[in-house]
């Protein structure tokens, strides 16, 4: 059945709402409330779009999902396009996906992201047909998919095994230029695959790997994987790009290893998982080994290809390399222009990201949310208020880009690096959704920085209040309170998560030496170096108090003596992984580390002194941005 036809066979018309509120399960006798509940009727009454939104978020069961929907049809909002879109997905995921379908027949116009929700949870929950149906009638309402979507309901044709419906969302794709987003690629290479040349068990089992991987089962795609005796490129690609989607990134090069082993030739969807990979593990030497690959069997430097090297070389820290990559590219699309922008950002040179910003608006090339994430960080990074202010007022304004969460957490963020604490909570305030745990995270840490206590507890507890409080909101409001000398405050908050048996998430850090990624813990003991590691981490120890370097010992929550404080801060991961690429590698060398969390105020101050005293740059990337460590200072102008 074409695409056409389907469009004619859809759900009925949902052009009406009176008679839904009577037809639903909680209009009679209100159902049994979930264990978990938090969505008490009486109290939904008073709370405001934000809240009834996050509620929505926290959700994990349909039953705490009724009610909420039930006050929104009896306050006249259950066509709120931000409502019904947070409806869908808490359906899709509290596995109703029956429910979320019966909303969606009573929503008037939706729009595509709307849409893509509801498709999304058919796929998600293996009703493949009704995604493909519910697409052709998205196609009839003459409204266009965005590239996520085109991910999705490409997956579904090739799990339906919808030849004719695949090849004409296949065109479509082309057409709209999604063709160079990964997935969608991997997508139309899966079905392709599927339908015209693999062997029937090796289709069977390429999709059986994509579906567990995409539903997280990356051990169950693994066993399926190994038991296929002929494996093509299109098998190992798909097997590595399931661990590179679920952070398995070591496997996933080492899949690539074994394909090599087997003699089969990867394709650029192979090149791109397996770049990817090294951009999430920062393996900047084996990246490099893929470019010279790609060279050598003279695979083209496309659109697909050449954004993915850029963004690799860019979260390798090795900017002049991805500039090197953009400058080679014969054609760019927006997408080019937005991963070397980011990439510019990510590595402080915001100066550059603002030209090249200026550069693609000067080339007519329209720009998008992830353009203006990448221009508002680095006005954020270089402390361009002013500027940062006219990018964010011209969004909506010039370019029709409505301004999401990740922008006002930029301004957030641009505003606190300069002490502007008062005008970053206002913006919070006022926006139209409601903050996440990493906007006022963001807060916090801006309050720790320039020891505003008052706004800092106020913080706190609006993350509390909202239930988004985890290890990392009390580890900076202790720390806010230990900079502002409330020592007695501070040891209350670490008893308060003791208490609550919050554990802090580990620090790990990786460097890669001789093309191999070596990873370390706190006080990690398994490498087999530990003792020549852990001797020049003495060395460094004695050299730093030379220096006049005083620990940060409040950093520390754990309650033990002061010695064993400055013990316990000198075994940070990112310390040993220096230790070691200091005693594996030549005098001069750079040192690369890359680390999963923030690095802490201790560690920034060492690090800083032990650049100068080994004469090394060191270049390490947190989970906030690169920090470029050479001759006692930082890149980050000691903020971040």
């Amino acid at each position: 059945m074409a695409l056409a036809q389907l469009g004619n066979s859809t759900m009925p018309c949902p052009y009406v709402s009176t008679t839904f509120a009577a037809s639903l399960p909680f209009s009679g006798p209100s159902p049994k409330p979930h264990p978990n509940s938090n969505s008490n009727p009486k109290s939904l009454k008073s709370l405001d779009q934000k809240q009834i939104i996050s509620l929505l978020q926290r959700s994990k069961h349909i039953n705490q999902v009724l009610p909420i929907h039930a006050q929104l049809i009896r306050n006249g909002h259950s066509q709120d396009p931000f409502m019904v879109f947070e409806l869908l997905r808490s359906c899709s995921k509290c596995h109703a996906i029956d429910y979320a379908s019966r909303i969606f027949q009573y929503t008037h116009n939706p729009n595509v992201y709307l849409y893509t929700a509801l498709i999304d949870g058919f796929v998600s929950s293996g009703n493949y047909l009704e995604a493909i149906q519910l697409y052709s009638r998205m196609l009839h309402e003459s409204i266009l998919p965005d590239n996520y979507l085109m991910a999705s309901i490409l997956k579904a044709c090739g799990s339906q095994l919808a030849l004719r419906e695949g090849r004409e969302v296949h065109s479509r794709a082309l057409k709209l230029g999604f063709s160079s987003n990964r997935l969608v690629r991997l997508r139309i290479m899966e079905c392709t695959s599927v339908f015209e040349e693999m062997p029937e068990d090796v289709v069977a089992s390429t999709v059986m790997i994509s579906s567990y991987s995409d539903q997280g089962l990356v051990e169950e795609a693994g066993a399926v994987f190994s038991r296929v005796r002929r494996k093509d490129t299109v098998c190992w690609t798909a097997m590595i790009d399931g661990f590179v989607r679920n952070e398995e990134t070591n496997r996933a090069l080492e899949a690539f290893r074994g394909m090599q082993g087997e003699n089969v030739r990867p394709n650029e969807f192979t090149i791109v998982c397996v770049l990817s990979a090294c951009s999430q593990l920062g393996a900047l030497e084996i990246g490099r080994w893929v470019h010279s690959y790609m060279r050598k069997f003279e695979i083209e430097l496309n659109l697909f290809v050449g954004n993915a090297l850029i963004n690799m070389y860019s979260r390798c820290g090795s900017i002049d390399e991805a500039q090197t990559v953009f400058d080679e590219m014969k054609d760019r699309d927006v997408i080019t222009y937005n991963t070397m922008i980011s990439g510019l950002s990510m590595n402080g040179k915001s100066r550059q990201a603002i030209e090249l910003f200026r550069v693609m608006i000067g080339r007519r090339l329209r720009p998008t949310n992830v353009t203006f994430v990448g221009v508002l960080n680095a006005c954020s990074h270089g402390g361009l208020v002013d500027f940062g202010f006219k990018i964010f007022h011209s969004m909506a304004r010039d370019y029709r880009v409505e301004p999401q969460i990740e922008h006002y957490g930029c301004m957030v963020d641009l505003l606190g690096r300069v002490g502007r604490l008062e005008e970053a909570y206002d913006l919070i305030r006022t926006m139209k959704m409601t903050p996440d745990h990493i906007m006022l995270g963001t807060l916090l840490s801006a309050c720790k920085m320039h020891k505003n206590l008052e706004l800092g507890e106020q913080v706190a507890k609006e993350l509390e209040d909202r239930g988004q409080a985890d290890s990392g909101t009390y580890v900076l409001l202790s720390h806010v309170y230990a900079s502002s000398g409330k020592w007695k405050e501070a040891a209350q908050v670490r008893a308060k998560m003791k208490e609550a048996g919050m554990q802090k998430e580990p620090g790990c850090s990786s460097i890669e030496v001789n093309n191999e990624i070596h990873e370390f813990l706190l006080g990690d003991l398994r490498h087999p170096q530990k003792e020549r590691i852990y001797e020049k981490l003495e060395e460094l120890n004695r050299l730093l108090r030379l220096e006049g370097y005083h620990p940060e010992k409040e950093v520390v929550l754990q309650d033990i003596e002061d010695g064993e404080k400055e013990w316990a801060l000198a075994m940070h991961s990112e310390r040993l992984a220096i230790c070691y690429g200091l005693i594996s590698t030549e005098p001069c060398t750079m040192i690369r580390v890359m680390k999963n969390l923030r690095v802490c105020y201790d560690c920034h101050s060492a690090i800083k002194l032990i650049a100068k005293i080994t004469r090394r740059k060191i270049v390490v990337r947190d989970r906030n941005r690169f920090h470029y460590f050479e001759n006692g200072a930082c890149s980050c102008g000691d903020y971040w």
